[in-house]
């Protein structure tokens, strides 16, 4: 798992360890059939619309990284926290690898609204006929059922 590599400067060889997926997790929240979708700014998949969700931290389960996720970008409280599925998302672009781990909750307190302008710019509550494009590439994958359950 490890790389040998010589700098060309001083001729030490250096151990850099070889480059491996981080650890996502999406949140498809629900209310009255709709599913809360943000535009994504200033990240990779810049543009497209995805639901809350960001990295998993060392020591949290995954129940509580979606609802820290959740409310850090959107202000909602949420409930019945579920594992749902996992996708294995190539960013070639970006050249990024990311396993993304969905989860499925609730909305139980709050409004939607966007509390990183830096890092989103529109949000919504839309029904899964009636989605906005373009997706982000791993709501894409598990919308067409290109996942792991």
């Amino acid at each position: 798992y490890y790389e040998h590599k010589k700098d060309p400067k001083n001729g030490q060889e250096d151990i850099l360890m070889k480059r491996r997926p981080l650890v996502g997790v999406g949140v498809l929240i629900r209310s009255n059939e709709r599913y809360l979708l943000m535009k994504r700014h200033n990240s990779h998949g810049e543009g497209t619309w995805s639901p809350p969700g960001g990295h998993l931290e060392f020591g949290e389960t995954l129940e509580q990284c979606a609802i820290r996720e959740t409310r850090e970008e959107t202000s909602l409280l949420i409930e019945d926290v579920v594992f749902i599925g996992i996708s294995n998302d190539f960013f070639i672009a970006e050249d990024k690898h990311y396993i993304t781990i969905w989860m499925e909750a609730k909305k139980i307190k709050g409004d939607a609204i966007i509390n990183s302008p830096d890092e989103l710019t529109e949000i919504g509550w839309f029904k899964l006929n009636e989605l906005p494009a373009p997706l982000f590439l791993p709501l894409e994958k598990f919308i067409n059922k290109n996942y792991y359950c």
